[in-house]
């Protein structure tokens, strides 16, 4: 048996990768892991364990719906959901809703979109089965 990974990248595809860069770094403050040209990787967890990348789309979107095959959520963890959603506000990003609970997932969260339009979510746990981070 091969041991677990050692680390995770999520790679999204913009047609207008500036914007997206713009709205990772400035309004996420994801910290810059490495600019390849057309793809910049951001550090999304202390640790050096879990990154987002942003490339140039080689083409257009074909759905927006992101609960299909081959859709994404792209879901942040934090324990200051409401604290993220009201900087995100403050930044002029426009969540689909205020933060709520979830009775089913036992979680507490809310949805927004990039400027590629991905759909992304902050979400704190609200279980003790879910392990801490560095766990």
């Amino acid at each position: 048996m091969t041991a677990p990974f050692d680390q995770h990248v999520t790679f999204l595809y913009a047609e207008d990768p500036e914007a997206s860069w713009r709205f990772y770094e400035d309004v996420l403050g994801l910290e810059l892991a490495q600019d390849q040209g057309s793809c910049r990787i951001y550090a999304v967890a202390p640790g050096g364990r879990a990154y987002l990348g942003v490339c140039r789309a080689r083409g257009p979107r074909v759905s927006d719906n992101p609960r299909v095959q081959g859709g994404a959520v792209i879901t942040f963890v934090a324990q200051d959901v409401e604290g993220w959603h009201a900087r995100l506000v403050a930044a002029g990003v426009t969540p689909d809703k205020a933060p709520a609970y979830s009775e089913t997932y036992r979680v507490t969260s809310f949805f927004f979109r990039d400027p590629a339009g991905y759909t992304l979510e902050v979400q704190r746990f609200e279980r003790p089965d879910w392990p801490p981070p560095g766990a």
